[in-house]
């Protein structure tokens, strides 16, 4: 087991996280992972190890190549974890959970369009909808980067979401705002179908943000954070 610090942080965030999870009510059980990029690879939870019990020795490191080191093997879904990271250098940090609304609509195949302006911390008007894949496949992973191009969530069909961010808090506080602003469509929903803002309305927001910050922005109560 490491005696680096930073590592030893690292691992202690992802188990503080995956607790965090289901606490918020953002998943159930251990369905849920996360990692965290660390050297020339990145840390993941486990699979199927109770958050409660976890330990840092439990983390499990895996190598831009594919190569895991830990006592037990890497969450299922460590493929796209790997690719999202290895793909987008911006990223620091992935949550993926199976929140209700965002499931919701992901068995329906809806993405979320710009029902509200926060749409803009997610970098675009609209929230996609990875095509359904069997989960740990090769083919999921390479939905769901198509999906989060230009974009810090995703939803993945009949299944969950992924939200990553700068930070492990940045991407938690996007996975939180995604099931917020799912939860807000679904009930939208139950009216009829709503009006959306424009493409330009959502990029307004998007310009007047840019300084604000984000990753220093999530670290703060949600009611903080939004502009």
């Amino acid at each position: 087991m490491t005696t680096d610090p930073e590592e030893l942080k690292k691992r202690a965030s992802i188990i503080e996280h995956c607790r965090k999870l289901n606490s918020s009510g953002l998943n159930q059980g251990t369905s849920g992972n996360i990692s965290i990029r660390h050297g020339d690879g990145m840390l993941i939870s486990p699979a199927s190890r109770p958050y409660d019990s976890m330990t840092p020795e439990d983390i499990v490191y895996v190598a831009f190549g594919g190569e895991a080191t830990g006592r037990w093997n890497p969450s299922s879904e460590w493929r796209f974890h790997h690719d999202i990271l290895a793909a987008r250098p911006d990223v620091m940090a992935v949550v993926h959970a199976h929140p209700t609304y965002c499931t919701v609509l992901s068995i329906h195949g809806r993405e979320i369009p710009a029902i509200h302006y926060m749409m803009a911390i997610f970098g675009g008007p609209n929230i996609r909808v990875a095509p359904y894949a069997i989960y740990g496949s090769q083919e999921l992973s390479d939905f769901a980067v198509s999906a989060l191009k230009d974009r810090t969530a995703c939803l993945l069909e009949h299944h969950g979401m992924i939200a990553v961010g700068s930070s492990m808090e940045q991407a938690f506080w996007m996975a939180t705002e995604l099931e917020t602003l799912a939860r807000q469509y679904h009930g939208a929903l139950q009216i009829g179908e709503p009006p959306l803002l424009s493409d330009q309305q959502i990029q307004d927001v998007i310009d007047k943000i840019a300084g604000y910050g984000l990753s220093d922005t999530a670290k703060k109560e949600p009611a903080d954070a939004k502009p």
